[in-house]
């Protein structure tokens, strides 16, 4: 079983990783932007308004390494940036 320091370390390369993918190709942003827009939860709605500053901004946000940042990335509006074979990378294989 993982401890939360772990889930919170891989929470914060997986989005590493996101930043990655947007920094190689900023129009991943629009779309994201776009499915945010759609939420009504209010865990998104903090997204919402970050979501109108710049990639830059954003990126800052999105690797806060504090708890405001992964408090954040429990609600990450990123999803499906990363394919699941992206996200599996991140998961160790158990048996």
């Amino acid at each position: 079983m993982s401890s939360h320091r772990d889930t919170d370390l891989r929470s914060l390369a997986l989005s590493q990783a996101v930043a990655d993918k947007i920094d190689n190709d900023p129009s991943l942003l629009a779309g994201v932007r776009d499915w945010a827009e759609g939420q009504e939860a209010n865990a998104y709605r903090e997204w919402q308004q970050i979501l109108k500053g710049s990639w830059p901004q954003i990126r800052e946000v999105l690797l806060e390494e504090s708890d405001e940042g992964q408090r954040l990335r429990q609600s990450s509006p990123f999803v499906g940036i990363l394919s699941p074979q992206e996200r599996w990378k991140f998961f160790p294989v158990t048996s």
